[in-house]
């Protein structure tokens, strides 16, 4: 019974699944969650770290104490300074020096900077010169986001060629549909959840686009696989030809992603969690994320637009129809399966199974078959004995 399980199915690309007759569903889905995620950047936007909103940092021994009493020293600095502002992002992170915590506020100016700094120094009681204090324009982060832009329209623009000149215009569309498709939910799942945008996150969306992409292309040439020379037999159509692929194909993308996953979930839940390494907090969220929607959508999203927009070429319409023909037709009795009994088979078949009917139909001569007399004797086929027109062939006495 387990050789028949789902994984074992699917393992042997058996299962059966019908995901790309169900597009429609799957469109539906996919539409509502773009929706949720553009209403979320209108309405919640995006918590963006210092880099892009600007603001100051202070970093402080971990020797101070736990990160919740560096934080509750820093804010009490912040309120003796009349600044109006308080922590707005607190982790550990670690450097040459040893441990230490970076609290992040936003931007102050230079003087209240300094006061602040020295407060601090005065509440937690250590030399002013143990902590370190940054001061971060909005401008860098915007030079970060203009290049990031400029990189992922360089990246779709070849990942454009490349699938034209590999596949088809096509797959290309359907392919990089899916790469954006990828962006906006993983952008709108750190929108409504409120993760800090900062340029880890930015390299990370850059990481998983390759990802995303070479998912798609594993299931699309599984697809070019069973679908090529399709319209010379008319047995699958498109639809059912890619969904064939997919379920395929289904079980290596699993496995990929997963393994993909493994390590990312190690560096997200043990190096930021447990360990409390915040600067991977940022780009672990963004690639677990990203590579488990990008599982999705290449399955669920980039195959079913493959097959609405090839079912939309003349050559491939026609093909459906001869094939839903042809099945109207078989349902009808009106053709004969291929490999089936033809009527006079059939009905040999029924006498068969009569024994007097057996020895008339064994008396009649079959199609082609040679006259039923006497075979002449002699070797090769009635020749004489004596090798006909061979030397030494004459008869002995």
């Amino acid at each position: 019974m387990a050789e028949n399980g789902l994984a074992s199915r699917l393992y042997n690309g058996e299962a059966g699944l019908n995901i790309v007759g169900r597009r429609k569903l799957w469109f539906g889905v996919a539409g509502v969650l773009i929706l949720i995620a553009i209403l979320s950047f209108g309405l919640r936007g995006f918590s963006l770290g210092i880099e892009f909103a600007g603001g100051n940092s202070f970093q402080v021994p971990a020797s101070v104490g736990t990160l919740e009493d560096a934080e509750r020293e820093v804010n009490s600095a912040l309120a003796t300074e009349n600044t109006g502002v308080e922590v707005a992002t607190a982790q550990k992170v670690g450097g040459p020096g040893g441990d230490s915590y970076e609290l992040r506020t936003p931007q102050l100016e230079v003087d209240q900077a300094n006061a602040v700094k020295a407060q601090i120094a005065e509440d937690l009681g250590i030399d002013i010169n143990q902590i370190s204090s940054n001061q971060v324009s909005e401008a860098w982060g915007s030079q970060v986001t203009e290049r990031a832009v400029l990189g992922l329209v360089i990246f779709i623009a070849l990942v454009m060629v490349y699938l034209i000149l590999r596949f088809e215009w096509r797959m290309a569309v359907a392919a990089v549909s899916s790469l954006f498709m990828n962006l906006i939910l993983t952008a709108g799942i750190y929108s409504l959840v409120g993760f800090e945008v900062t340029p880890s996150t930015i390299i990370g969306f850059l990481t998983i686009l390759g990802f995303a992409l070479y998912d798609v292309v594993v299931v699309f040439d599984k697809v070019q696989e069973n679908t090529r020379g399709i319209t010379a037999n008319n047995n699958q159509t498109y639809s059912e030809a890619a969904n064939l692929a997919v379920n395929q194909s289904l079980m290596r993308s699993l496995n990929t992603s997963v393994v993909a996953l493994l390590p990312v979930g190690g560096l997200l839940f043990i190096g930021a969690g447990l360990l409390g390494a915040g600067t991977l907090k940022d780009l672990g969220l963004v690639l677990f994320v990203g590579m488990a929607v990008a599982f999705l959508t290449s399955i669920l999203v980039a195959t079913p637009l493959l097959a609405l927009l090839k079912n939309y070429d003349p050559r491939i319409q026609a093909h459906n129809k001869r094939v839903l023909a042809r099945r109207g037709a078989l349902s009808r009795g009106e053709v004969t399966p291929k490999g089936a009994p033809s009527p006079a088979q059939a009905d040999g078949a029924d006498a068969a199974i009569d024994p007097d009917a057996a020895a008339l139909a064994g008396a009649a001569p079959k199609v082609g078959a040679r006259p039923a007399g006497k075979r002449p004797t002699g070797a090769r086929g009635g020749r004489p004995g004596g090798g006909g027109n061979r030397p030494g062939g004459a008869k002995r006495r």
